[in-house]
């Protein structure tokens, strides 16, 4: 068994691992890194092409398997969940795999399916309503707790084991092979009281421990936080106080959270009819999930909401909420202050907006730990501040487990080896350590990657 560590070893961002077995080679996720690209998310109409994101170095290096002559091997790429540094990469790089199964979840692969419309390039085909994207044929669904056998040569069967995180319908992957059970643990949380959606498959889980667990590769983002990661629940009843007991009668009130966070979407839909303000969603990506959400039937609120994503929807709807701001919520992109997200160019006086002072701006996330982040949304709450905005931060909780939830990981798989994934090597380290904690042997069971290396097991 090989493990090719392809992307997320040396960064948040661009999750891409890669596996061995004989001659087949499974690839599990093929996300983008975000902060090189964070200009392109909201704009009307960019097309980037594969060699301009890897010049800005904002794809994994899946070309490791060109160079050691394994692409034509791929005979899969499994995808954990639909946010864009587990998926985006694919609707770049999918080209060049022409004859592989992608698989993932419904509400995956309908993102997945959205980003590859997005993209849509005059060289690729047209789909059945006549837009350009990659062929969507390839794209295979399965249910959550379900398993999709994969075309290799010997036999390999990919588990989509049910799994909470802040967007529905996220999995563990347990990918078994002949040479031992591999489970891709990238990303989770532990919630037992989901908003939207089912609780962890506990069971299955210790199923495939009684059976033995070969590798554990598992997302060690916040592996140094001494906490196991509180429920969604937490973070609604957070939301529910500052909507509910703060003065907001004649204010302009502004959310932004996760495009992707569909439960937590929900809560904010739930909070503003009680206020009795209609809830207006602005923002290419809110539609993306909101639709994806949809077609899948996961999407409770859809009918109480006003969504707009396109230029002169946008513009008309702000010049509405203008006129009376206290009969609407509005839910924008922007929480990590993305340039030209529309809470970035609300805050620029690019859109038909004036924030007045006491308006509510709340942050429903956490800034994503890199330096371009945490710099954008300084400078937005600055601007937002000189304005008079009341600004409510961090009415969140993460996705991500703590130390303590990937303890519980680890004393309830017992896993032979585990590799860490998703962060740089300062993220890496903490989990490293807690596995030696737990009686793992650094370089011998516990394998520290990083980028663009191969472990033989």
């Amino acid at each position: 068994m090989k493990i090719f560590s392809l992307g997320g070893y040396s960064e948040v961002g661009k999750n891409m691992t890669a596996v061995q077995i004989g001659e087949d080679v499974v690839i599990l996720d093929a996300g983008i890194y975000l902060p090189p690209v964070v200009e392109l998310e909201e704009n009307e109409r960019i097309y980037v092409d594969e060699r301009k994101l890897r010049s800005i170095n904002a794809l994994p290096n899946d070309l490791l398997l060109d160079k050691l002559n394994l692409k034509k091997n791929v005979k899969a790429i499994l995808l954990s969940h639909a946010h864009l540094d587990h998926i985006g990469a694919l609707p770049y790089i999918l080209q060049n795999y022409p004859m592989v199964d992608v698989v993932g979840t419904p509400f995956t692969t309908e993102v997945l399916k959205e980003l590859m419309r997005d993209r849509g390039g005059k060289s690729d085909k047209k789909d059945k309503r006549g837009r350009y994207g990659p062929d969507e044929s390839m794209i295979k669904t399965v249910l959550p707790n379900s398993s999709f056998k994969l075309a290799t040569k010997s036999p390999m069967t990919a588990e989509f084991i049910n799994i909470t995180h802040s967007t529905i319908q996220t999995a563990l992957i347990a990918l078994h092979t002949k040479e031992g059970t591999i489970l891709y643990a990238n990303d989770f949380k532990f919630d037992n009281n989901p908003i939207v959606g089912k609780k962890p498959n506990y069971e299955r889980l210790r199923e495939i421990a009684k059976k033995g667990i070969k590798v554990l590769i598992v997302d060690s983002l916040y592996s140094g936080d001494e906490r196991k990661t509180p429920s969604e629940k937490i973070a609604r009843g957070l939301l529910e106080d500052v909507l509910l007991t703060t003065e907001n009668r004649k204010s302009a009130v502004i959310v932004s959270t996760f495009s992707s966070h569909i439960a937590r979407l929900k809560s904010i839909v739930d909070f503003s009819k009680q206020l009795n303000r209609k809830p207006i969603f602005i923002g290419r990506s809110l539609r993306r999930y909101v639709s994806a959400a949809t077609r899948v039937k996961m999407c409770p609120f859809e009918k109480s909401i006003y969504l707009a994503s396109y230029k002169k929807q946008v513009e008309s709807i702000l010049r509405k909420i203008m006129v009376n701001p206290e009969k609407y919520l509005i839910v924008a992109t922007g929480h990590q202050a993305e340039p030209g997200s529309v809470l970035d160019r609300m805050s620029r006086g690019e859109l038909p907006f004036v924030f007045h002072k006491d308006d509510h701006v709340i942050f429903s996330s956490k800034v994503i730990p890199n330096e371009v982040n945490i710099g954008n949304r300084n400078m937005l709450e600055m601007k937002l501040k000189k304005k008079g905005v009341r600004i409510f931060n961090n009415v969140h909780v993460s996705g991500h487990a703590g130390r303590e939830d990937l303890r519980d990981m680890i004393n309830m798989l017992t896993p032979e080896n585990i590799i860490p994934t998703h962060g740089d090597i300062e993220k890496l380290k903490p989990m490293g350590e807690l596995a030696i904690e737990l009686g793992y042997k650094l370089e011998k069971t516990v394998h520290i990657m990083q980028d663009s290396e191969v472990l033989t097991l």
